[in-house]
This record gives C-alpha cells, sequence and structure tokens, in this order.
C-alpha cells in the first residue's frame, strides 16, 4: 500500500520542478510514496525533463492550462496513497519531511481530529517566511485592504509620485509557529486522502487553500503547523525580465481578487452589500490601464461571480 501520494503541479517551471524532485527522491526514506507530476500545458519541456531525469514520476499531461486546484484534482483522481502531500514545484526538501508529517499523524491520539498539517516554510537562507494564516471570516478586512491597493494604484499612475520598482521584492521574515492556524498554505499542504483533500475546482488560481481548509473548519478538523519537516520555498525565483514580471504580478493580482470574491460569496453569502462594495473596489482598480492593462476578459469573470 502506498503511503503517501505528493502530487506537484508544473507550469513552465522546469528547473524549479527538477530541483524539487532531486530534494524529495534524495531525501525521502522509510516510506512508500508515489509522485505525480500534473502539468497545465508548459511549453519549456518540463514533461520531456521528467519524463528522462525521473521515470518513476507519474505524469499527467493537461494540455491546457486548469488552474491549481483542478490539476491538483486530476492526480487526486488516481492517487493511491493513505495521506496526500500537496507541494509547489518552487519547493526543495531538505529532510525527510514526508516521512514526518506521515509519522506525526499516524502516531497523533487525535488523529480523526486532525484535517491539515503543515511546516514553517523557509526561504533561500533558510530563514521562516508565509506558512500559514488565518482563514479570511470578515469580509471587511479584505475590502479595507484592497481599498489600500486602489489608493496605491492611482498613487503608481502618477509619474512624479509613482517610486515602484520591480526588482526582487524582500522576503517578509516571520516567527516560528507551532501549533493550530486557520489555513496552511498550499505550497506544502500534508491531508489525508479523503472527500476533504479535494479542491472547489471554480477556483482558477488562489484562496483554494483557503476554501479547502475553511471546509474543514466548519466540519470540526484542526489545521497544525508541526515541528520537524524543513521545506525552502522559493516562490517561484528566476531571471525574468522587466515586462514578464509586469505582467506576472498583474495576472496574479487579478486571479487573487477572482477568488477572493468567489470564496467570500460561497462563505459570505448573505452580506451582499459588502460583496457588492468589495467588487466595486476591484472593478474601479481594473479601470486603471497603467497597472493591468486590457482587463476586459477578467471584468466580465468579475461581474458573473
Amino acid at each position: 500500500m502506498v503511503d503517501v501520494s505528493i502530487i506537484i503541479v508544473n507550469y513552465n517551471t522546469k528547473d524549479l520542478l527538477h530541483n524539487c524532485l532531486s530534494s524529495l527522491f534524495e531525501h525521502t526514506k522509510d516510506i512508500e510514496f508515489e509522485v505525480f507530476v500534473s502539468d497545465n500545458a508548459s511549453t519549456d519541456g518540463s514533461l520531456d525533463m521528467v519524463k528522462k531525469d525521473f521515470p518513476s514520476v507519474i505524469v499527467i499531461d493537461n494540455k491546457k492550462n486548469l488552474g491549481f486546484g483542478t490539476a491538483n484534482n486530476k492526480a487526486l483522481d488516481r492517487a493511491k496513497g493513505k495521506y496526500v502531500f500537496y507541494l509547489n514545484s518552487d519547493t526543495v526538501v531538505l529532510n525527510n519531511a514526508v516521512k514526518i508529517f506521515f509519522d506525526y499523524w499516524e502516531n497523533s491520539k487525535d488523529k480523526d481530529g486532525i484535517g491539515a498539517l503543515g511546516s514553517n516554510l523557509l526561504n533561500e537562507d533558510c530563514q521562516i517566511i508565509h506558512s500559514y494564516g488565518n482563514l479570511q471570516e470578515n469580509i471587511w478586512v479584505d475590502i479595507r485592504h484592497n481599498s489600500k491597493d486602489l489608493l496605491r494604484s492611482i498613487k503608481n499612475s502618477i509619474p512624479f509620485l509613482n517610486k515602484t520598482h520591480l526588482g526582487k521584492s524582500p522576503d517578509d521574515i516571520k516567527p516560528k509557529h507551532i501549533g493550530e492556524v486557520g489555513f496552511v498554505t498550499g505550497a506544502d499542504l500534508f491531508v489525508r486522502n479523503d472527500s476533504f483533500a479535494r479542491f472547489d475546482e471554480r477556483y482558477f488560481l488562489y484562496w483554494e487553500d483557503s476554501d479547502l481548509q475553511k471546509t474543514m473548519e466548519l466540519s470540526g478538523k484542526k489545521r497544525l503547523v508541526i515541528d520537524g519537516p524543513e521545506i525552502q520555498h522559493l516562490k517561484g525565483k528566476s531571471d525574468k525580465s522587466r515586462s514578464v514580471m509586469q505582467f506576472y504580478r498583474s495576472v496574479s493580482k487579478i486571479n487573487t481578487q477572482l477568488s477572493s470574491c468567489m470564496y467570500h460569496r460561497k462563505f459570505n453569502g448573505k452580506k451582499r452589500l459588502a460583496i457588492f462594495i468589495l467588487k466595486t473596489v476591484i472593478f474601479i482598480m481594473w479601470l486603471n490601464p497603467l497597472l493591468f492593462g486590457k482587463t476586459r476578459h477578467y471584468i466580465a469573470k468579475l461581474v458573473r461571480i
């Protein structure tokens, strides 16, 4: 029997994916595991690399970009493990993290009360970075956050006020935390292979890990950050041109905002006024062509949410 199914979604991260897989096979020992790479139509040779260098990895060629949650579900449908470990392609495993997660769950006195496990993620300098968060209960917090972004985007559209730099952003260093959290980040999410492991496929990118663990919370399942696993999260760092960086940041911001609206509609559906205000703030932000360019397609999606 397979103990753990490790699922990695890939989209044009060939070199990062190679490092991730190498670290997994180097450090994962004394446990039965299988590895899936669910590829969202990469064009950088990722699939050829996996087939050549890691022949035991089960490759799922999705033919198109299905988004994060759906691509994970494609692998989940074939996973034979008792547990599932969702791992980002831009991570590097530094120790036998998979076995540590497995042993913690198996030896827990309250194993049926656990919904998800994660660790304190590390940056390139092995400093602790974003690894968990609070489940968004109050939609007004999200409204305030997006309102600040709106004011910032207006400021950045005025040339003499714009001091935005597209250089490498410093990591937000966090203190070490062990114990219960609202949600474990989807970069290293260890769950039981059951109904709680499946992502809501209406999310294309972002907030799907919060949605998954909000469902766990509503069913009384704990989400825990544990001590022991050592995993670096490089956050997709690679050499990109200024224009490519601007594009990916814009698309990332747009998908984050679309997903936040979907999350609030799902779990705060009765607060219609608040949802309307949130969508209005985001709509106005997208009208700034200097920041987001042509967003007609995304505005249409926002209206439908």
